[in-house]
């Protein structure tokens, strides 16, 4: 159980509900446990009248009366206190349930990217929901039953002691075999749990992949190779499931076996007693009343001992994740203010999970208010730099410095709150449109809303729309076009009105008419803003207060326009092939 340790600290936050819950268990079982008591008394008081050692028969009627009432009133307690201890337990497992992935879902809003290039979106939702689900029972149901076998026992056994010794240490001849049974049966429940929960994982993250990739799978008419793959991977978790069920299937009779053990010894050992005239006939029967009593403390032992091994797997897979140190860190709680100078000074970065250089060397200034195009070929390392402008990554080697000041030591929310990012592939919310642009700022009037979707030439077609703004987009805006999704995605970070806007190829799916609108627009928008713009298109960066091309992660070319066309290289090569292309 070593991987629950992590969760002491919730034991040490809700103690006080955990104790109450131990008080109200406690009186429960005392209640409960008194029912054996009536019954053999009651039956004690017929033995003896019929051995005329009573012979008054209304008194006899009046005893089996009120034992009778105080059976009806401890039974009706008891199942009252039992309700106050669910209610305080279970609620108190939600408590812990709610606050577990709560903590979860801020370890993966603190992990860095690379964090998720190395891992699948439905292993991570798995361990928060599913995992957490079986840790919730650990702190539920487990240590309910778990209490209540405990009290039971002492309670239970404690009163069959009093009644007989020599009889209550017969009837726990079965117990070792019981504890030895569970010690084997536990350790086969751990191995088999860990694997039933990757199996989980994977079935998780295929069917998220399949339903993000639902058009590419329709539109290659492959419905039949996903279903078989699915099927391959349903069979193999069905597989390891009964493989485990099979295990934990092996408790329940046995415990039904080691009671029906016990009651026999109850009789046989019992009766022999009673002939012997060591015992009344009601100390029988308090006695079968107790070992039926505790069957179900028994029978649970072997279910809380399967929780226990599930939720210790599914806690060591979440201590996997909750361990994981964020490789990008806030080095700085002091407020930094942005203007937007941005510097690279020898910057070098290789990635380590391709062991990638995506740039070498680069020395590169954008001044406050200016704009600077990046162009190269795919692979060239222009997404790599404003990966580190956003600081998504630290460069391995060299700084990159934010108004002089190196990034590393800026406050990383006041960086990342004052840059409008747009990528080639914008990700949108399954939302309305409004909210969509709304993003880039929460508390954004209607006006300015309109406003940022003009600038960014979406608003006819918005507007075009059955529902207008309010229209709810599907996941990943499945019901916009590609140019659409930009040019939405633009309007978010034009209501955002940042200091610093990043702009990747944001414009390669628009027609060249509406991208030079959004250019003009943008132009008015960015001015006394530091801006970068990534593209294949001359005509996108044409304007731009500098160029630079990159090739193998090395600034090959830099300069303005007027300058580079006349330049033999990339630049020239590309706007003669551009220029070609759009007199054709």
């Amino acid at each position: 159980m070593k991987a629950l340790k992590y969760l002491n600290k919730y034991f040490v936050k809700y103690k006080w509900r955990l104790l109450l819950g131990v008080l109200i268990t406690v009186l429960s079982k005392v209640l409960i446990l008194k029912i054996p008591d009536f019954v053999g008394a009651s039956l004690n008081i017929v033995e003896d009248y019929q051995l005329n050692k009573m012979n008054d028969l209304s008194e006899v009627k009046a005893v089996l009366f009120q034992n009778i009432l105080l059976i009806v009133c401890v039974t009706l307690l008891g199942g009252f206190f039992t309700f106050l201890m669910r209610q305080t337990i279970i609620v108190m497992s939600r408590m812990v349930e709610f606050d577990l992935k709560n903590e979860i879902y801020q370890q993966y809003q603190r992990l860095s990217i690379n964090f998720y290039k190395k891992n699948r979106t439905g292993d991570l939702m798995n361990r928060i929901s599913e995992d957490v689900s079986k840790v919730r029972m650990y702190f539920g149901p487990v240590i309910m039953y778990s209490l209540n076998m405990l009290i039971s026992f002492i309670i239970g056994f404690s009163q069959m002691y009093a009644i007989s010794p020599r009889l209550t240490l017969y009837t726990m001849i079965p117990f070792p075999i019981l504890s030895i049974s569970i010690f084997v049966l536990s350790k086969q429940i751990n191995k088999r749990s860990m694997v039933v929960q990757q199996y989980l994982s994977k079935l998780t993250t295929f069917n998220q992949e399949f339903f993000s990739g639902v058009r590419e799978v329709k539109s290659y008419a492959i419905e039949t190779e996903v279903i078989s793959s699915f099927d391959e991977i349903a069979n193999s978790s069905k597989d390891k499931n009964i493989d485990l069920h099979k295990v934990q299937a092996l408790f329940f009779p046995l415990m039904i076996l080691l009671i029906g053990v016990s009651n026999i010894i109850v009789l046989y050992i019992g009766g022999k007693q009673y002939i012997a005239g060591e015992i009344q006939l009601g100390a029988i029967g308090a006695f079968v009343m107790y070992v039926n009593i505790l069957t179900w403390p028994v029978a649970m032992v072997g279910w809380v001992t399967s929780m226990v091994q599930q939720a210790e797997t599914s806690q060591q897979r979440i201590n996997e994740f909750l361990e994981q140190v964020p490789e990008i860190i806030n080095n700085s709680d002091i407020t930094t203010v942005i203007e937007g100078t941005i510097e690279f000074k020898d910057v070098s970065l290789t990635y380590d999970d391709t062991n990638i250089t995506a740039l070498n060397k680069i020395n590169l200034v954008i001044k406050k208010g200016e704009t600077l195009a990046i162009l190269g070929k795919t692979g060239s390392g222009k997404s790599t730099i404003i990966n580190l402008i956003s600081r998504l990554y630290d460069a391995s080697e060299g700084a990159v410095l934010i108004d002089g000041k190196n990034i590393k030591d800026c406050n990383l929310y006041d960086v990342r709150s004052q840059i409008g990012f747009v990528p080639q592939d914008p990700f949108l919310f399954s939302d309305t449109i409004q909210n969509n642009i709304k993003f880039g700022k929460e508390d954004a009037s209607e006006e300015e809303i309109i406003e940022a979707a003009k600038k960014a030439v979406i608003h006819n077609n918005i507007v075009n729309f059955k529902e207008g703004y309010k229209t709810i987009l599907g996941e990943r805006g499945v019901t916009l076009s590609g140019g659409q999704k930009q040019r939405t995605s633009i309007a978010r970070a034009i209501i955002k009105n940042p200091k610093i806007l990043i702009f990747d190829d944001c414009l390669s799916a628009v027609d060249t008419e509406t991208e030079e609108q959004i250019l003009l627009n943008l132009k008015q928008v960015s001015s006394n803003k530091t801006t970068v713009i990534i593209s294949h298109r001359v005509s996108s960066v044409k304007k731009a207060d500098k160029i630079i091309i990159l090739e193998a992660g090395k600034i090959i070319q830099q300069g303005v326009h007027n300058q580079l066309i006349n330049e033999e290289g990339y630049y020239k090569e590309l706007y003669k092939q551009q220029l070609l292309e759009k007199e054709m």
